[in-house]
């Protein structure tokens, strides 16, 4: 039987992986100090959660062409993701129990702008395999967050979906994919225009009841 779906943001909507990643980035950064001298702050990091390995090249290393950035931050994306299947990163409070409440009546999908490896991560960690039905991601597409939205829910037969997001781009991607948008004001960036939100990802499915 068809569901009607919730698609999930990763950074800032059900994890937040900067103090785990800072420390692994700049370290693989170090070995390459004979061209860049760039060391990563939380800030900067913050600020680069939700978009693309190819954006986050041109903003953190703009000195070297974007080929070669691309190349340096891949091996921080690997080295990333072995370090948080084996340690993990913080969640939101009560995201577990929350998703399982969900998954009683709902399809639970994610869709994000990482590379390969850092939602198998998250679900490694926290065994959490069996919650979702599906992800994609850029990595594996190249295509924009929005166009990955709609292929998700072709691929899964969706009959009505939201997105949950925390930045403008997320609300600018459920609006590509004809789908209403959640903003978790709780994440890393900001949105306008948005009609749902909520401050705790607990509120989730009461504000879900509403919108279905």
């Amino acid at each position: 039987m068809t569901k009607n779906a919730i698609i999930f943001d990763m950074d800032g909507t059900m994890w937040d992986t900067t103090e785990a990643i800072l420390p692994v980035w700049n370290e693989v950064l170090r070995k390459y100090s004979n061209e860049t001298s760039k060391q990563i702050s939380k800030a900067e990091m913050d600020s680069y959660m939700g978009k693309t390995l190819e954006q986050i090249a041109q903003l953190s290393l703009p000195e070297l062409d974007i080929k070669r950035g691309f190349e340096i931050l891949s091996e921080c994306c690997k080295t990333e993701c072995k370090s948080l299947e084996e340690t993990g990163a913080i969640i939101y409070p009560m995201l577990i129990g929350t998703l399982k409440e969900l998954k009683e009546k709902y399809s639970l999908l994610i869709v994000s702008n990482c590379q390969d490896g850092y939602i198998q991560s998250f679900l490694t960690y926290y065994k959490l395999w069996d919650m979702f039905d599906d992800f994609e991601f850029a990595g594996r597409t190249g295509k924009t967050k929005g166009e990955n939205i709609k292929l998700i829910m072709e691929r899964n037969n969706t009959f009505k979906a939201v997105y949950v997001g925390d930045t403008q781009s997320d609300f600018e991607a459920a609006k590509f994919a004809e789908i209403d948008f959640i903003f978790a004001e709780y994440g890393f960036g900001n949105a306008e225009n948005y009609k749902y939100s909520i401050k705790e990802f607990s509120d989730l499915p009461n504000l879900i009841k509403k919108i279905f």
